[in-house]
Parts: C-alpha cells; structure tokens; sequence
C-alpha cells in the first residue's frame, strides 16, 4: 500500500488540471479514474496495491455509498416530485422490478452454473443505475425536464429501494447453501432492516431540527450549516452498525427524514456533503480500476460479455419501455430513457459486501467477475454516449414539439 495513497492522489491531482476542458465531452470523470485505476493498478504498473477483500476497501465502498444515499434522499422534494411523478414512479414501481425479473432469467439462459438465488443476486446487483456515469443527460438544461428529472429521480431512489431487497436475497442465498440457517438470516435481514431505519429517522431528525432551531435563533455559524448533514449521514450509518442495522438503510432514511425537516430553512445545506461525495465516488473508480477490474478481465469469457451486453441493453431497455405505456411517449424518448440507466457506485459496492462475507457462495468468482464487467462496459458506453446522445435527442425534442 506504499505507493497506493500518492498515485491516487497524482491522478485526482491530475484530472482537476483537465476537469473544465472535458467537462460536456464524451470523455467523463468516471472513464478517467477507471482507466487511470486500471493503468495503475495490478493490470498495469501496480502502484496501486490495495486488497478488494481489505479493510480500506470496504471502508471507502462504505462510505462513499452511505453519502450517496443520504444526498440523494435529502434532495428529493416531495411537492416538486408530485407534480412530475408519472416517470420516476414508473421507472421504479415497474421498470425496476422487470430489470430484476428480466435479468435473473437472461442469467439462467446464459449461464449453466448459477441457482436460482445466485440468479436474483446477480439480477440485483445489477439493477441499480448511477446518473453520475452519463452526467450529460441530467444536467443538459435543453433536454425535456420531465426525461432529466425522471431519470435523476430514478437514480437517485432505486439505490436505495435496492438495499433491503439485496440483504435478503444475500442471505437467502446463504440460506441455499446451508451456511446460514434460514431462522437466523430472516432474524438478521430484519434486524439490519429495522434497526436501520429507526437509526436513520432519529439521526435526520435531530440533525433537521437542529438546523432549523439554530437557523431560527441565528446561532449557527454558515460553515456549521454544511458540516451538519456530513454529521449527519454519518450519525445515521454508524448508530445503525453498532445495533446491527443496515448503514446503508439507514442512510437513506435518514437523508429523507433530514430533509423533509430542513427544507422549512431553507437555503443550500448540501454543498459540503455533495463535495465529500464526488471526491469519495472519484476515489472508488479509481479503486475499482485498479483492484477490480483488472483481474476481473483476466477471467473474461464470452458468456460474462454477453451477459454484460445483455444487462445493459435488453434487461434495462424492454422494461422500460413497458413500463412508459400510456405515457405517450415517443419512440426517441423511450430508447434514451432506457438506454441510460448505467450500472455503477452501488453495484461497486454489493461486489465489495458479497466479498466482506464470512461465507462464500458456491460460483461466487463467477458472479463478482460478470458484475465487474459490466459496471466496466457501461462506464465506457454510457460515458461516450451520454453527451453525443443528449445533443441528438435534445435536437430532436425542440424540432419535434416545434412541428406540433
């Protein structure tokens, strides 16, 4: 690990020199720091050489997902939300569930190995989407609010729908392999559950209220005003792990209960956490290049490749546009919205956990290497696409409602 923390640094060093220059180009920040992580990684020069079953792996996996998800559901505003809630709803209540169907039976046509409960493992680790990967498309202000907004909403919300539903599947296919007793997994996915959600509406609550006690009687200083949210998702995260809760649970809970409460302040409390964040996402890429990546494409193989292709395009895409029935949306609107939906940060970090486990699953390699390598293919064609793509449609869209 000598040299691991200078070339991470080099490299973040070396894309804030380049940051404004490629910023709206095909080439985005996550392409950066995965290429540069595979470049300095054990494919590469190894500088960087750090263990994916380590300690500080885990940490910074940990960490940077526990701040994505308290950001995320701190932002969203529920009164803004109702006024544009046909997309998201969709995209979550049924696209979301038929990726995963569509996924766990695209697995079983594929692969010969995997049991059933390695199948919907594998389906749910992949189904979450990283807007972050495709920057372009929910920040062009061109584009049609309802597509950026639905997709950013999407993105932000299926992370953390996912965590529960991977917990129990995880211990379900613990259960399978007789590891687990399946007494003591659903006593412990219950706990992690429960307890983390109590840990999180405590912990935003207090910080909310906080907040908007001080901000009333003027007695906090405006730097204080930001480090509290990163107080905040920390609070919530650790109180849950030390009573056997889900960090990541309570996360989320926590950003939606923080913010329900601190938006009666008003103003920008999120500036401080949002930076943590993007240096933290910054960081994983990096370490996903290095120590993930690269051995994972030493054990490629047709079948994984093909089911990355099959992950990103038909798995996402048909449910997708099943679920924008009735919207009438057109077919241009229903291919980029189901196209973009990039596999990233949270399917990053379930590889991490199903590693951090005590007890391995019978084709566990298998799984962690199809994942990895199809984080790594979306990264790249989601990351080329996006701004291409979102020029293309937005021009499309103008001339498109000019005509009608």
């Amino acid at each position: 690990m000598t040299w691991a923390v200078p070339a991470i640094a080099g490299l973040l060093i070396a894309f804030a020199a380049i940051s404004g220059r490629i910023d709206g180009t095909p080439i985005t920040a996550p392409i950066v720091f995965t290429v540069g992580g595979l470049a300095l990684g054990v494919a590469g020069s190894d500088l960087i050489e750090l263990d994916y079953a380590g300690e500080a792996v885990k940490l910074l996996a940990e960490l940077t997902l526990g701040l994505v998800l308290f950001v995320d559901a701190s932002r969203i505003d529920f009164a803004a939300l109702r006024r544009q809630l046909a997309l998201p709803v969709r995209l979550l209540a049924l696209g979301l569930p038929g990726t995963i169907a569509l996924g766990i039976v695209a697995v079983l046509v594929i692969f010969d190995e995997f049991s059933l409960p390695e199948a919907i493992l594998l389906a749910v680790i992949l189904a979450p989407t990283d807007a972050a990967l495709g920057k372009a498309v929910v920040t062009l202000p061109s584009l049609p609010t309802v597509v950026r907004q639905g997709l950013n909403v999407e993105s932000g919300l299926n992370d953390g729908i996912c965590v529960p539903i991977f917990l129990v599947v995880l211990a379900i296919a613990h259960t399978e392999t007789g590891t687990i007793g399946g007494g003591a997994a659903a006593v412990l996915v219950l706990e992690q559950i429960g307890y983390g959600v109590a840990a999180g509406i405590v912990a935003g609550a207090v910080a909310g209220t906080v907040l908007v006690l001080a901000g009333r009687r003027d007695s906090i200083d405006p730097l204080w005003v930001q480090i509290v949210p990163v107080a905040a998702a920390a609070l919530a995260y650790t109180a849950a792990v030390g009573v056997g809760g889900s960090g990541f649970i309570a996360a989320f809970v926590g950003g939606l209960a923080f913010g329900v409460i601190r938006r009666r302040a008003g103003g920008d409390v999120s500036h401080l956490i949002e930076e943590f964040g993007d240096l933290s996402s910054a960081v994983t890429f990096i370490v996903y290049g290095a120590v993930l990546l690269g051995p994972a494409l030493g054990s490629l193989s047709w079948a994984v490749l093909g089911y990355a292709v099959v992950s990103l395009t038909v798995v996402r895409m048909l449910p997708v546009a099943v679920a924008m029935i009735g919207l009438h949306a057109r077919a241009p609107t229903v291919g980029f919205v189901g196209w973009f939906g990039p596999r990233g940060l949270a399917t990053i970090v379930f590889v991490i956990l199903i590693v951090e486990e005590p007890y391995e699953l019978p084709h566990e390699s298998l799984l962690l290497t199809t994942a990895v390598i199809t984080i790594g293919l979306s990264v790249v064609a989601h990351g080329l696409t996006a701004a291409p793509l979102a020029g293309r449609y937005s021009r499309w869209y103008r001339s498109s409602s000019q005509r009608t």
